[in-house]
């Protein structure tokens, strides 16, 4: 396993390499040095995954504890990124508190406790009944339904929901004990890998916008393009999962599509509060949401369906 993981690590510094070196090479050649819309969101976008690969894996050799704890961080970044942009009141600061300092550690100590059936419910029931009961002990009903609605939102959003992604550790599936961490790396790197693909085809080829209210970057020949290749990516990487690879196409089609979905989502809401992105933690690339927007929706059906079919 361990080889594997290294191996795949390996292929990936490659990738990045060579990906690295044609960007280089159209900024000289092409750009001639000059600032250019989009050789530069390209390279943003490249040097932004040479940060996530090599800190995701320094924690993967760490161990689970490790990665639990990575993405306990990147789970507080993001709900730190979601609350910081909605209307808050002084009633809502114990409730506040509860989900930085109560929900988020809980969630993730369940999850390393391995209680399935505790953290699967513990946010959409038992925080989700929390949070309005002690924002009403204040008695500041001034649109409580919307700031208590949009707090339960941010939880599911930046907690719940990127939970899932650690959560695959814990899955036992036979003939294939102690893979949860290449099921992990194959959901980030598919999903991340459709997100990059999306930009190249519809840059190089994309004309018609698909949503151009929620995204105007984003369009059909992107879409299409985008999803399939990194379906076909999962195809090829089949051999990191317990899937056949038609198994592994039609799982990477799901999650591609999922986070294309979640994208447009995350999208619509940005453009509810008015910001174009959720905070700037990445160069180039907005806030830990940014980045995380498309996981935050493929996550939790890659886990389920993983535990449903195979674990």
């Amino acid at each position: 396993m361990t080889f594997t993981i290294f191996s795949l690590f390996l292929g990936l510094l490659a990738v990045l390499f060579v990906a690295s070196s044609i960007t280089y090479i159209l900024k000289t050649v092409v750009a001639k040095k000059q600032p250019h819309a989009v050789i530069d969101n390209l390279t943003d976008r490249i040097n932004a995954w040479w940060v996530m690969i090599l800190i995701i894996f320094c924690f993967v050799f760490l161990g689970k504890s490790a990665v639990i704890l990575l993405f306990f961080l990147i789970s507080f970044a993001a709900l730190r990124e979601f609350l910081s942009l909605i209307y808050i009141r002084r009633g809502d600061h114990i409730a506040l508190v509860a989900c930085f300092y109560v929900v988020l550690p809980l969630q993730y100590l369940l999850i390393w406790l391995d209680w399935y059936t505790m953290w699967t419910i513990f946010i959409p029931v038992y925080s989700f009944l929390l949070l309005p009961i002690l924002a009403s002990l204040s008695g500041d009903i001034s649109h409580f339904l919307s700031r208590s609605t949009k707090m339960q939102w941010a939880l599911m959003i930046s907690v719940f929901c990127i939970s899932h992604i650690p959560a695959l550790l814990s899955l036992e599936i036979e003939g294939f004990e102690g893979g949860g961490i290449l099921l992990m790396l194959f959901l980030i790197l598919i999903v991340q890998s459709s997100d990059v693909l999306q930009y190249v085809w519809g840059k190089l080829f994309g004309k018609r916008k698909i949503a151009p209210t929620l995204s105007p970057s984003k369009t059909v020949v992107g879409f299409v393009g985008g999803v399939l290749s990194a379906s076909l990516l999962a195809m090829s990487l089949y051999w990191l999962t317990p899937f056949t690879p038609w198994q592994a196409f039609a799982v990477g089609l799901v999650i591609c599509l999922m986070g294309f979905l979640g994208g447009l989502v995350m999208s619509a809401i940005k453009r509810d509060l008015q910001v174009k992105d959720w905070g700037n933690i990445i160069s180039g690339h907005g806030g830990m949401l940014d980045r995380m927007d498309s996981l935050c929706f493929s996550a939790p059906i890659f886990f389920h369906i993983v535990r449903y079919f195979w674990a």
